[in-house]
């Protein structure tokens, strides 16, 4: 009788870890909340701008970062929701959107260049591809001032089929980013055949570069491989002068970070129309 009332008592509980249980729980409000924000179109790009290392006055780019609003208007960074929809439909449809807004200010604004993220797993993935398609169809030069960032761990997951994908939109004139270079996910024996146009090298490598000798050797190795490559560079997570004056010594092309401005749903691109409607 008492090993039935316990057994009875123990499936009451949903995990048997309550760790993992306030972990599922939290990640079926955040699908929820996305799910919602989706659906009643509650999705902004904040644009975070990359500027020259030679002169960090002039934006080379701005990258274009999805964030969610809540029902009260509270912007959600997409750190908070991404791990628990990345693998799901609805990492795919917050994809479409983030690339339908990117077309959306790159049509209003010819004279910026847009970097947007996207995952490999949105390369086949049908909606996605028609919201490429038809933003492509916007003008005949947008394409070129397109920038796809794919992060190292989601290019690996499928490295033939996003090279083959790569090489059919560089025809059109679109870039791309490899971004978080150096996380540790890239097999270089893939890494030749990618042809990434810009490479952004992981913050973890930046901070205090200027006095950390092991990040120095690391920066300068990665460096050395986009150099070897021809690729762009962009060193991110920059937040301090002595940071950038260290990586404008050794080369790098372009910065990203704090230092140069947060991402904002207003920026100085906007007009004052949009910023309020923004």
């Amino acid at each position: 009788m008492a090993t039935d009332r316990r057994r009875n008592q123990a499936s009451l509980v949903p995990d048997a870890n309550p760790l993992a249980f306030v972990v599922s729980e939290q990640d079926k409000q955040t699908i929820t909340m996305v799910e919602a924000a989706l659906r009643e179109k509650r999705l902004r790009l904040a644009y975070q701008p990359v500027v020259l290392s030679a002169d960090p006055q002039r934006v080379a780019f701005y990258e274009g970062l999805i964030r969610v609003l809540d029902e009260s208007g509270r912007v959600i960074p997409a750190r908070d929701f991404m791990g628990a929809v990345e693998t799901q439909d609805l990492g795919r449809r917050i994809d479409c959107a983030a690339l339908e807004l990117g077309f959306q200010t790159l049509a209003k604004h010819s004279d910026i260049r847009l970097s947007v993220n996207m995952s490999a797993r949105s390369i086949g993935y049908p909606q996605w591809m028609r919201t490429l398609k038809q933003g492509l169809e916007l003008s005949p030069a947008i394409g070129e001032r397109l920038i796809l960032e794919i992060t190292e761990s989601s290019a690996m997951l499928v490295p033939e089929l996003v090279t083959a994908f790569m090489d059919d939109l560089q025809r059109a004139g679109v870039a791309f980013a490899l971004d978080d270079f150096g996380a540790g996910y890239t097999a270089f024996r893939y890494f030749k055949d990618f042809f990434f146009d810009v490479i952004k090298i992981d913050g973890q490598f930046i901070r205090n570069i200027h006095r950390d000798g092991d990040n120095q050797v690391l920066t300068r190795a990665l460096l050395s491989i986009a150099r070897q490559f021809e690729m762009f560079t962009v060193a991110e997570s920059v937040e301090t002068i002595e940071e950038a004056e260290f990586l404008r010594g050794i080369g790098v092309d372009c910065l990203q970070g704090y230092l140069f401005g947060a991402p904002t749903l207003h920026p100085a691109f906007l007009s004052e129309s949009e910023r309020r409607r923004a």
